[in-house]
């Protein structure tokens, strides 16, 4: 049994999924944490608290604490805001260690800045880390331009933390070719580990999915869920929907599942007006449901209850939601970057396309509307594929796996550096 910290500064595995900064690593983590305390280990999840009312110590599940870290001011930022307080993060970490004796075998980075931390609590205390980036800064540059709200120092840092870091896991291959080719990062010190799917949560609702949700059993229903950004590319599946009712005469539904409130709300929101705007210019605004942020109980229903699932960033370091709907047994269209062209299968569990290219992603939805047992094979395949390679009980063994790997490993090294210095000769006191 090892005591692990899971270090995620702006991803809470206590907040709502879909909100601005509230997507795929906070999923990454709660299912993580909850793998690893399911295999006899003790986790702590240290996060940043936003609100003041939030206890320092949450005991979330049994063998897994969430501490709320009072690192700059107790209201939500933007993560592009928080570097100025990663210092202060890793001073409390080492202080409640410090005051609870609480000592860790390992800790989990999760993104750069939680990797500063991590580096931070590894130079007062010896303790190895590994890390997990769930995005890196150079691709996202390439990606978003002058969009990247990042300072350059985050390639700095990043690069450092390639270096310094026990080992790093990479989330697909895609990710650990960007870490090689943008950063030099050595791929010896690195594991491919993917993202998951939990098989109690989610699968397929094959009856009662569009009687649940009131949706009418007739229309052809396209699903985007996530975080409402413009990363996302919603923009190009809003346009998509236009295009194929005007290139190629189909009528559809598009759900846009996601939101930082329950009732969809463009000042919450900011993405979301620009998004209903598209919507009305593009003449479909009739045809786009924005449903707002959803519980995850409900997720399923979503899932089951599309036609296809359609998922088109310009970048996706891994992309959770693709494997979720093919835990559905959904078929997916997704952009062809990133984790995306690792988790779907080309013509076997949905198609590739194009980021920003609305015309192909139609031709695309064209050819399921109208072949719509082509789409059942599709989101059957993709659903074993799922099980077979992407639940969150692998994920988390396989995490397991590198954690015992990179403390035997560290173990060693200090075993053979006493060694060596049993074996130095006695140093000479310089006095004759």
């Amino acid at each position: 049994m090892q005591d692990i910290a899971l270090i995620s500064e702006h991803a809470s595995p206590l907040a709502a999924a879909g909100s601005t900064d509230s997507g795929g690593q906070n999923v990454y983590v709660a299912h993580l944490a909850r793998q690893l305390a399911a295999l006899g280990h003790r986790v702590d999840v240290y996060t940043r608290r936003n609100r003041h009312d939030q206890a320092l110590v949450v005991n979330w599940l049994p063998g897994i604490r969430v501490i709320q870290v009072p690192a700059g001011p107790a209201h939500h930022l933007c993560k592009e805001s928080l570097l100025p307080y990663m210092e202060g993060f890793g001073n409390f970490m080492l202080q409640f260690m410090q005051r609870t004796g609480q000592r860790y075998d390992i800790l989990h980075a999760n993104f750069f800045m939680s990797g500063m931390v991590a580096q931070q609590v590894r130079a007062a205390t010896g303790i190895p880390f590994v890390i997990t980036f769930h995005a890196l800064g150079r691709v996202r540059r390439l990606a978003q331009g002058c969009q990247d709200g990042f300072p350059d120092l985050r390639f700095m840092i990043e690069e450092q933390l390639m270096r310094e870091a026990d080992c790093i896991i990479a989330e697909c291959e895609q990710d650990r070719e960007d870490m090689r080719t943008l950063y030099q990062a050595d791929t010896r010190r690195m594991e491919t580990v993917p993202c998951g799917f939990d098989p109690d949560e989610l699968w397929p609702v094959t009856v009662s999915a569009r009687d649940y949700l009131g949706l009418d059993a007739s229309e052809f229903i396209i699903l985007q869920l996530g975080r409402i950004v413009p990363r996302k590319g919603i923009d190009n599946v809003i346009r998509a929907v236009a295009c194929l009712r005007a290139q190629h005469g189909i009528a559809a539904r598009l759900l846009v599942v996601g939101g930082n409130s329950a009732l969809p709300d463009p000042v919450l929101t900011p993405e979301l007006g620009r998004l209903q705007a598209l919507a009305q210019q593009q003449g479909v605004a009739q045809s786009v449901t924005f449903t707002g942020q959803r519980p995850r109980a409900t997720l399923r229903y979503y899932y089951s209850a599309a036609n296809v699932f359609v998922t088109t960033p310009w970048y996706e370091p891994f992309g959770i939601t693709p494997v979720e709907a093919m835990a559905c047994g959904t078929p997916v269209i997704g952009s062809a970057v990133g984790g995306i062209k690792t988790t779907v299968v080309d013509t076997e569990t949905g198609y590739l396309v194009p980021p920003r290219d609305p015309a192909s992603l139609a031709d695309r939805l064209a050819w399921l509307a109208r072949h719509p047992q082509v789409a059942q094979r599709f989101g059957w395949a993709g659903m074993r594929r799922a099980y077979r390679h992407f639940t969150w009980r692998e994920v988390g063994c396989h995490v397991a796996q590198v954690y015992e790997k990179v403390i035997a490993g560290v173990a060693a090294g200090q075993a053979g550096a006493a060694l060596q210095c049993a074996d130095a000769p006695p140093l000479r006191s310089g006095l004759a």
